[in-house]
């Protein structure tokens, strides 16, 4: 279903209803056919939780999300594919050494896709002279969410906020691409310029360097999600908040986020620069005094 939906939106371009249609039938398939779910997971300090009727929307919502997540970063030559092949094999690792031999078949499927990934990789890295499309990006992103998902079910938190993380690239620009837009007042189908790897060829980096930059985000993801399993319950904490802190400063200096928006870069500006401080007192000032007068 999943590549059916890909080769008619190559062919025909369809809409992004019809092609959320055809993602969300492929969902439905996983679900309710192939019985991959998630259906319980643990949280620090809280324990086991069992999702009962809510497996259903966590499992749609995951397998839509992260399929339309690797769609949308597929923007320059051989992006989607160097994410997909860093991520299935940080998941088949994590799968191998952490989710121990009751799913040694997760990582044994994930290596033969990494295989294909590899050989396919020459010929789409830049300058490409085989693409992906829409086919090849909608598989990748399904099989990355569905492969992932099986690993998910009943584990304990850190091996399944760790394989949250390792989908960290695509995850973070698409939440904030659904931000841009919903404070843009647009449709969130609607198409821009502003994802990660566009807003990097703004700044002046070349078509290779804009994607060994995003290589280089996803394998500090990937080897963060490692180095988790090996942490305590306080050290992964610790360790989640410093990594969110470094991604959303680094998304506020490239420009990812909205000025408007920035709020560590100003916390950071406000602290370390006295005449920045300066003119934020002045600010919130007049707008004391206006408040007042009325």
């Amino acid at each position: 279903m999943i590549i059916v939906t890909g080769v008619l939106d190559d062919k025909f371009e369809l809409t992004p209803k019809q092609k959320s249609v055809g993602i969300l039938l492929a969902s439905l398939i996983i679900y309710f056919v192939a019985d991959i779910r998630i259906d319980s997971f643990t949280l620090p300090f809280i324990g086991y939780i069992q999702l009962g009727w809510l497996s259903f929307p966590v499992t749609i919502f995951w397998i839509f999300g992260i399929t339309n997540a690797i769609n949308l970063i597929d923007g320059l030559d051989g992006l989607a594919a160097g994410i997909s092949l860093i991520g299935l094999i940080t998941i088949g690792i994590i799968g191998y050494f952490f989710l121990h031999a009751s799913t040694v078949y997760i990582p044994v499927v994930i290596f033969c896709l990494v295989a294909s990934i590899i050989g396919f990789f020459p010929y789409n890295f830049y300058p490409a002279k085989i693409y992906l499309g829409d086919t090849g990006a909608l598989f990748l992103g399904f099989m990355m969410a569905v492969l992932s998902l099986q690993g998910l079910k009943n584990v304990t938190f850190v091996s399944s906020i760790s394989l949250l993380i390792v989908m960290g690239v695509p995850v973070t620009d698409t939440f904030f691409a659904i931000i841009r837009r919903k404070a843009n007042r647009v449709s969130f189908s609607t198409a821009d310029k502003k994802h990660l790897h566009h807003r990097l060829i703004s700044l002046g980096f070349t078509h290779k360097g804009a994607v060994l930059t995003i290589y280089a985000m996803a394998l500090m993801f990937s080897f963060t999600a490692m180095v988790m399993n090996y942490t305590g319950r306080i050290g992964t904490i610790v360790l989640i908040i410093a990594m969110l802190f470094a991604a959303i400063l680094l998304f506020e200096l490239i420009g990812l986020i909205n000025e408007k928006h920035q709020f560590i870069l100003k916390t950071l500006r406000f602290l370390g620069n006295k005449e920045y401080r300066t003119q934020v007192k002045q600010k919130y000032l007049k707008k004391w005094n206006r408040h007042i007068d009325e």
